[in-house]
């Protein structure tokens, strides 16, 4: 599968967990809406990514690598919480990233064993 789909994908689970998790919540927090963040700029840098262009490819790494670290503590809080549905989403953003990143990285090594 192309990167700029698994990256698509990827960004369309953050925006629409992230957004569900902010409107169902009892006590909104904007902090719900970091993912959602990510996720447009993921989704905008799209077009650059089917492109291959190199300099976006980086900076959707990053993203999605900093998305990941940033879950850790929301999932943390779920988990003592215990709220299962809260966890649920926030393993399913932290998993998609993951998957995301390891397509990254996986096509940075074919692409440097081309070049």
């Amino acid at each position: 599968m192309k990167t700029h789909v698994i990256s698509l994908t990827n960004a369309i689970i953050l925006i629409g967990l992230s957004l569900w998790a902010y409107f169902t919540s009892q006590y909104p927090s904007i902090t719900a809406l970091i993912p959602t963040i990510v996720g447009v700029a993921i989704l905008i840098l799209n077009p650059g990514l089917r492109r291959e262009n190199k300099i976006v490819s980086h900076i959707v790494v990053i993203l999605t690598f900093l998305i990941i670290l940033g879950l850790i503590k929301p999932l943390i809080g779920a988990l003592d919480r215990g709220v299962d549905l809260v966890v649920l989403r926030v393993v399913i953003m932290q998993l998609s990233s993951v998957i995301a990143f390891a397509f990254f990285i996986k096509s940075f090594l074919v692409a440097r064993r081309k070049g």
